[in-house]
């Protein structure tokens, strides 16, 4: 059994530790809290921009843009991978890392290609060794995401597509749920699926300003790149939720490990203090 001191050295550390674990759980909660008013904030306009791709959906036009033309024969996927940069949030991570190679190995079997945009260091980390080809990674994107920093990543995989040496773009990011629940997502950006818009049943034509063309490839870019960027916005919200559950957590197993070396101090002593008593009557036996 340790000695007292030893004990007493642990429970302090313990303690400090808690100290800390429990700052970072109230520093990730308003962080937290910020990071949902961004995502709530930047929803408007992607549900917005959504609604226009769908009314397009049904517009009668001789020009059908290649974002909205299902190719028939995929070989090659591209996955534009959002992740933390920091650590300390849990299996957040790690549970669109398995989710993904699930997948990659699925159409590895099949015999397709896969290329990878990587946003955040965790990501960019996790893939670089796995013999995936990373086109494009973007790190440091710090708590507050910034649309710059990455539209040129998006634009890689946008060209890979528009040159027809990737066949489709897909999404991986985590979609906040709630507080303790943040769900693994991957879906397809790159041919889009208009999604259908209500009282939508019957088609009609646009007049364009200056050519469909030119007004579609604008408009669906920045659709492409307001859905990346809600996916990384989602992702930092749930990125904070889960580090608040997890510091919690240790703050908690922390306070446990407490009362455990507390018990076993307690025991030790009460055992030396019976073994020192023992001693004195035996000596007082003896004289």
């Amino acid at each position: 059994m340790a000695s007292g001191k030893e004990i007493r050295t642990q429970i302090a550390s313990i303690k400090n530790t808690q100290k800390i674990t429990s700052a970072m759980e109230m520093v990730a909660a308003s962080k937290m809290k910020r990071a949902q008013e961004r995502m709530a904030s930047s929803r408007p306009y992607a549900e917005k921009i959504a609604q226009i791709i769908g009314h397009l959906a049904y517009a009668n036009s001789e020009f059908k843009h290649p974002y909205m033309v299902k190719k028939d024969n995929i070989k090659t996927t591209c996955f534009i991978i959002v992740s933390s940069d920091r650590g300390l949030c849990g299996g957040l991570n790690n549970n669109l890392f398995r989710k993904l190679l699930k997948d990659f190995t699925s159409m590895k079997n099949a015999g397709k290609s896969i290329e990878l945009v990587t946003l955040g260091k965790k990501a960019t980390n996790f893939f670089k060794n796995s013999g995936i080809k990373i086109i494009a990674s973007a790190i440091d994107l710090g708590d507050k995401p910034h649309f710059n920093d990455l539209v040129g990543s998006i634009k890689v995989a946008l060209d890979g597509f528009n040159d027809g040496s990737i066949d489709e773009v897909k999404i991986a990011y985590n979609t906040f749920e709630s507080a303790i629940t943040q769900v693994p997502t991957v879906k397809a950006i790159v041919p889009m699926q208009a999604a259908e818009v209500d009282g939508m049943n019957h088609h009609w034509d646009y007049l364009y300003e200056p050519e469909p063309e030119v007004v579609l490839d604008e408009l669906l870019t920045r659709y492409i790149e307001s859905i990346v960027y809600q996916a990384t916005v989602e992702n930092s919200a749930c990125e904070q939720s889960a580090r608040m559950v997890a510091m919690k957590s240790a703050t908690d197993n922390a306070g446990d490990m407490v009362d455990d070396l507390e018990l076993i101090y307690n025991k030790a002593r009460q055992a030396s203090i019976t073994q020192e008593i023992s001693e004195i009557v035996s000596g007082a036996s003896a004289v």
